[in-house]
């Protein structure tokens, strides 16, 4: 026996299966599962190892922007500016904790996997049945399934009584499929197809059988998903990509900065101490040290925000990304519809002579008409609804639509039958495909049949018309079938239902009920779309983000939902899982900017429409709620599942839950997420001009052959106290109001068109006044007095320069967007601090600084004002010229 190439066991016999296994209907031997059992391993998956935090931590430590700043530190314990290293060595060990803790918290999704196996399963060993742990199975196992049971493995079906196995979790189809133990298929068949087969976690929702195990453990259609999952590395969500990018950039330029300073500084003979530690200074100068504290903060207020609107973030970064999606990868079931079967049409009497159906609400407003038809749907039933779950529905979906056709006409299940009493029960089975149920009538006694059309006409004598009971003819036969395909090509499950009665009571199953039947009519039922999705799809598409769905549903069926959407439109394509798999990932690529939806498809396909997304450039965004959604969830730059109806797999493998399982939702995540880019672009333009600023405040210094005039702690206070509160305040800032009217912004820099220009000429206006600054002080008081100034327009001017940030084109005077009260509470604050700074005589003496008389401090104030004056009077000459 090959055990190492999967087999195709759906496209072969019982026989067969049994001879490739080396097994029986009497089960294995126990010595012969044991040695299976030590051969194969336990049937259960297997776990990826969890990095440590010695791994994070060196992650952590390995980053560009934190190499410089310890290797500051290290400099200035070398120097034995111990105030400079240990202020430092605080700030790398505060970020470092930071990050590990938010990446332990992120979740792993095989573990949940794990959880959805089975615990115990009924298997057949030696000629006896007992009850053994599920993890203990082994390939040629023979075991039952019962109603209610988890599928503790991949199993080639023996005999099947009624089964029915809802795979939800592995197709994202709600409907139970009807299993078959004599059906063959191709080997290519689709996983939903396969009717002979039953697959790890599904759940048996009516009857039972018995099978053979064929696979365990990882090699189950449910254990390569985790090991898709298992194969995925870690990857960098767009923003860190970008603030890496940053940090880069900001290095590189600080690395010749500081060796033009040290060739300048040697040129003028000036001792090596003072230039190491104007060095310190220029390195810690060149990082922004609270851009990635202010961007998580930024992301956790954004949180907090979507999760009053019922989006969840388990990962902070991912409210972000969504703001920069470009696709969102849509599953139907659950999330575009409603994840309810409904019955939206029905055709009795005149329907099928005039070839139209008839609307349920219209149709409920004739209620005569359609009574019997309704009747017979109530009675020929097995569902029933939840009484611990108003609206549920307890049984298979296709029935529980029938319910709710009878709440359309006001009528009570429950009432009915204890009005009509069931008498007699002869039930579905997968060859008949049909139903039958005896009741208790006024008149006697009445068989109603519910099933397949085409199964039930051949059965049928009679018609009920508008003018009672008649013969049927084939002119009839022909308008029904016409009617019921016009239904079918609509994506609607068509029912047929008819009627007998019946002298007496049958005695056993294999009583011939089903003939010389009154036709009554028949119903269309779909999972309907959700409404409101249709504006959301729309403002998504303003937005320059497209909608894809991706199903395992039928071609028909998903076309049908996705033109009701709007996400299938002229000119969009749909592609089959079949045409899928024939395609070249460099044919993939060319196809998937114009198709809209992809249509029966498997956990692998998902995956691979991600991965071609993400080569062509797009940020795409995928939700799902099934285990075959996870390996995609976890792949896209953004995974969103479903709060309500998603497994748990795909909650721990996505980054987004939305706790109310709507498309709209993601709308507002959207909308969200784009506010905070902006904003952290904001926060970033405005501390960018600050560190150039400081930047070209020592380079100038070093070129005049002046003494630093700007200490390397001050530069720490600064950018981590008066620059942060300020850069916290821009991130909550309102949005625009026509912020779902731009493009996306793709993946790539942050340095969209014209921040490098505001930035670099915000940075000299903060730089002229810096400068000028220290003249002044250095002329009039000297050294101490020129720095103390500096440090002070450093800090008061990034204060006044934050309400610059509001807008790149609006006076602070005139902007129409909400006040953000924020800034001004974070700019006091600020200033406090400074005051103290200045006020209390320890902390004055600890920052190297000293007093001001009452003329310095009005000099320094207009110093301070001097770059808003100047922005203003940019966006000015910016109106102007755009006009």
């Amino acid at each position: 026996m090959d055990d190492h190439l999967p087999k195709p066991w759906h496209a072969k016999s019982v026989e067969d299966v049994q001879a490739m296994l080396e097994t029986s209907e009497d089960g294995l031997s126990d010595a012969e599962a044991a040695l299976r059992l030590q051969r194969d391993g336990f049937n259960e998956l297997r776990q990826k190892s969890k990095k440590s935090i010695l791994i994070m931590l060196k992650e952590q430590l390995t980053d560009v922007m934190i190499l410089i700043l310890i290797g500051a530190a290290g400099l200035s314990v070398l120097l034995h500016e111990w105030t400079e290293a240990i202020v430092i060595l605080v700030i790398v060990a505060l970020n470092a904790t930071v990050s590990i803790i938010q990446e332990r918290k992120a979740a792993n999704a095989l573990e949940a996997l794990k959880n959805m196996g089975a615990p115990f399963a009924r298997v057949l060993r030696e000629g006896e049945e007992s009850m053994i742990p599920a993890k203990e199975l082994v390939v040629g196992d023979i075991i039952y399934l019962e109603d209610g049971s988890i599928v503790p493995a991949d199993i080639r079906l023996i005999n099947t009584n009624n089964l029915k196995i809802q795979e939800a979790s592995l197709t994202g189809e709600s409907v139970p499929v009807d299993k078959e133990d004599t059906a063959l298929f191709s080997e290519e068949s689709p996983l939903g197809d396969r009717s002979n087969m039953a697959y790890s976690s599904s759940v048996v929702m009516y009857g039972n059988g018995t099978g053979i195990v064929v696979e365990t453990g990882m090699r189950t259609e449910v254990g390569q998903i985790a090991g898709l999952l298992d194969q995925q590395d870690e990857y960098d969500t767009p923003l860190k990509q970008k603030l890496n990018s940053v940090g880069k950039i900001l290095s590189i330029f600080g690395l010749l900065v500081c060796i033009v300073i040290f060739v300048i500084g040697s040129l003028y003979g000036r001792p090596w101490i003072p230039l190491l530690m104007t060095a310190i200074s220029l390195a810690i100068s060149v990082i922004p040290e609270g851009l990635p504290a202010t961007a998580t903060i930024v992301m956790a207020l954004g949180v907090q925000r979507m999760a009053q609107k019922n989006a969840l973030v388990r990962k902070l970064p991912a409210v972000e990304t969504l703001g920069g999606a470009t696709v969102i990868c849509c599953d139907k079931t659950g999330t575009l519809t409603q994840n309810r079967m409904t019955v939206t049409k029905v055709a009795m009497n005149g329907d099928f002579e005039s070839g139209h159906t008839t609307e349920v609400g219209r149709a409920s407003e004739r209620q005569e008409i359609y009574l019997e038809l309704v009747h017979a749907a109530l009675l020929c039933n097995n569902a029933s609804l939840d009484p611990d779950r108003p609206g549920e529905i307890l049984g298979d979906p296709t029935e529980g639509a029938l319910i709710f056709l009878g709440d359309a006409f006001g009528l009570n299940q429950n009432e009915l039958e204890e009005e009509h009493p069931r008498l007699f029960e002869q039930p579905f089975d997968s060859d008949r495909k049909r139903m039958t149920t005896v009741h208790q009538m006024k008149d006697g006694f009445t068989a109603f049949t519910k099933g397949a059309v085409d199964e039930m006409l051949p059965l049928c004598n009679y018609i009920l018309t508008s003018s009672g009971i008649r013969s049927i003819t084939e002119k009839d036969r022909k308008e029904i079938r016409e009617l019921c395909l016009t239904m079918s090509s609509d994506a609607l499950r068509v029912l047929g239902f008819a009627k007998r009665v019946v002298s007496e009571i049958p005695e056993d199953d294999e009583a011939d009920l089903e003939c010389d039947l009154t036709f009554l009519g028949a119903v269309g039922m779909i999972d309907p779309p959700r409404k409101e999705v249709i504006q959301a799809v729309e403002t998504c598409k303003a937005a320059g983000i497209r909608t894809i769905m991706i199903t395992g549903d039928h071609k028909v069926t998903a076309v049908a939902i996705a033109q009701q959407l709007k996400i299938f439109c002229e000119g969009n394509t749909v592609v089959s899982g079949d045409e899928l798999h024939k395609m070249s990932d460099d044919e993939l690529d060319k196809s998937i900017g114009t198709t809209t939806v992809f249509a029966r498809v498997t956990p692998s396909d998902k995956l691979r429409i991600i991965e071609s997304l993400q080569r062509t450039g797009e940020i795409a965004a995928m939700t799902g709620d099934g285990v075959n959604d996870a390996p995609a969830l976890k792949a896209a730059d953004i995974g969103v599942a479903m709060g309500k109806s998603g497994t748990d797999v795909a909650k721990e493998a996505a980054d987004m839950l939305l706790l109310d399982d709507n498309f709209t939702t993601i709308e507002y995540a959207i909308r969200e997420g784009r506010r905070i880019y902006r904003n952290i672009q904001k926060v970033i333009q405005f501390l960018l001009a600050g560190n150039i600023a400081e930047i070209l405040t020592l380079f100038i210094a070093t070129l005049l052959n002046w003494d630093a005039p700007i200490l390397a702690v001050h530069i720490l206070l600064i950018n981590l106290v008066t620059d942060s509160l300020p850069a916290i305040a821009l991130g909550i800032d309102p949005a625009s109001k026509n912020i779902m009217k731009h493009k996306p912004v793709k993946s790539g820099t942050l340095f969209e068109s014209g921040l490098v220009i505001r930035v670099i000429l915000h940075g000299i206006f903060i730089t002229i006044a810096t400068v000028w600054a220290y003249r002044y002080g250095l002329t009039a008081q000297g050294h101490t007095v020129g720095m103390t100034m500096t440090f002070l327009v450093l800090a008061i001017s990034q204060m006044f320069h934050a309400l610059n940030q509001r807008s790149n084109i609006d006076s602070i005077f005139t902007r129409g967007n909400q006040h953000n009260k924020a800034l001004f509470g974070t700019m006091a604050a600020s200033g406090v601090i400074i005051a103290l700074i200045m006020i209390i005589p320890q902390l004055r003496s600890f920052f190297s600084l000293t007093t001001l008389s009452f003329h310095q401090w009005l000099i320094t104030l207009g110093f301070s004002l001097l770059p808003l004056i100047l922005v203003e009077i940019t966006k000015l000459i910016q109106r102007i010229c755009s006009k």
